[in-house]
């Protein structure tokens, strides 16, 4: 039986580049896209003519974009452009008036790519100029076709537009009057949103941590928040909370309240480090002050807790901190006991402060283990390991120190 005229018949080049797997990568492509008639158009193509079927799934792709810069906040596009030296948008329109090599570069600029997905869909653009203007100087090949296909789909087309989180939807849930915490899916939003929107959040956040006149549980919120967002916030972001913590602290030295939002935050290094120095100082003449003996159990938890939540001994200065390890060392330690009502009891030491003591040693492990191994020499504590019973409490914190830290 003859083939019908109208009957689609694939040349060798397109059935090699088939061959390649391009026609399982379309299956790939996002619903809302999988019936439109541009990519109906690059599957009947792709049989017959795959440079077209290739220049049509690119004008696809740098479509979708455009949409998606849009999707994300028309604000952060503004702001990307004019630090960027791109054409003014301050309107949908605009963006659809981009070329493509101004939407590529937006979308860089906005975080809705990376650089190297960026440079993947530049060389995809330049391939697919050539196609344009296929002559015999230049004959598309299958790995080009491959290229463009694999590149379009993976970065753009198979993924959907991101939900940009807004200050306002971290408010409504901080400020509901009981303990909450942000749920993964907004999480991964933030992790996913424009520098200037991550900026936005994580300035709110830290105003209401700071506001006296916000009910305790909500600045708690705020704090946990901060937490939260502080571990997949951009290197770019955090440079920038750093730089807007140290305008609120200006010429004045940092509070306890100040180096809490900080570590939250995750943005102490980005501090003055001499304001930071001072700080660990005070807090440190503190310890002292309380002393490490077990009868002032009832007022370590308190002492150690605030430690913790301003970066406990890793956000402490090197200089300082052998201070803070030899203190925990002997408040670890204890003193001699058998006797009154902890007759049978051989060491006396502070119930409340021994277990956070373990808990830092081994959550730091080897971290600390030099400044460990100077305290160990400290006179008193030489003295104090004279005890038997005392010396295997120290060995005990040894083996936590020369082992490596557990994972989070």
């Amino acid at each position: 039986m003859s083939k019908s005229k109208y009957e689609v018949i694939p040349t060798t080049s397109a059935q090699m580049v088939i061959a390649s797997g391009v026609d399982v990568l379309l299956g790939e492509i996002r619903a809302e896209w999988q019936a439109k008639s541009l990519i109906t158009r690059v599957k009947t193509l792709l049989p017959v003519d795959p440079s077209s079927a290739c220049q049509r799934l690119l004008n696809a792709a740098i479509h979708d974009l455009r949409e998606k810069i849009v999707i994300a906040g028309l604000d952060v596009a503004q702001e990307a452009a004019g630090m960027n030296k791109l054409p003014t948008v301050s309107k949908a329109e605009d963006v659809q008036e981009y070329s493509t090599t101004h939407t590529l570069d937006l979308a860089y600029h906005m975080g809705l790519i990376n650089r190297p997905e960026w440079r993947r869909l530049k060389r995809a653009y330049d391939i697919r100029k050539d196609l344009e203007h296929e002559d015999d100087q230049y004959e598309a090949g299958i790995e080009d076709c491959v290229y463009v296909f694999r590149t379009c789909i993976e970065i753009v087309l198979s993924r959907d537009p991101i939900s940009p989180v807004r200050v306002t939807d971290i408010k409504d849930i901080i400020e509901t009057p009981k303990r909450v915490t942000l749920s993964t899916e907004l999480v991964q939003d933030f992790t996913n949103a424009p520098d200037k929107r991550q900026l936005e959040i994580m300035k709110f956040l830290i105003s209401v941590t700071r506001d006296g006149k916000k009910p305790d549980i909500v600045r708690q919120n705020a704090i946990e928040a901060l937490r939260l967002l502080s571990a997949p916030m951009r290197k770019s972001t955090r440079a920038q909370v750093g730089q807007h913590m140290q305008e609120i602290l200006k010429s004045r030295p940092a509070d306890l309240a100040d180096m809490k939002v900080a570590n939250a935050a995750g943005v102490t290094p980005y501090l003055k480090q001499s304001k930071v120095k001072q700080f660990f100082e005070d807090v440190y003449s503190q310890f002292e002050k309380l002393g490490h003996r077990w009868d002032r159990s009832d007022q370590h938890g308190k002492l150690l807790d605030d430690f913790e939540d301003v970066g406990g001994l890793e956000a402490t200065p090197t200089e300082i901190r052998p201070k803070f390890v030899r203190w925990m060392v002997r408040c670890f330690l204890g003193e001699p006991g058998g006797y009154g009502m902890g007759v049978n009891r051989p060491v006396f030491y502070s119930n409340v402060a021994a277990p956070r003591i373990e808990g830092y040693f081994r959550q730091m492990g080897t971290f600390v283990v030099a400044d460990f191994e100077e305290a160990t020499k400290d006179r008193l504590i030489k003295a104090a390991v004279s005890d038997k019973h005392i010396a295997r409490r120290l060995e005990k914190l040894r083996d936590l120190v020369t082992t490596e830290p557990l994972p989070e």
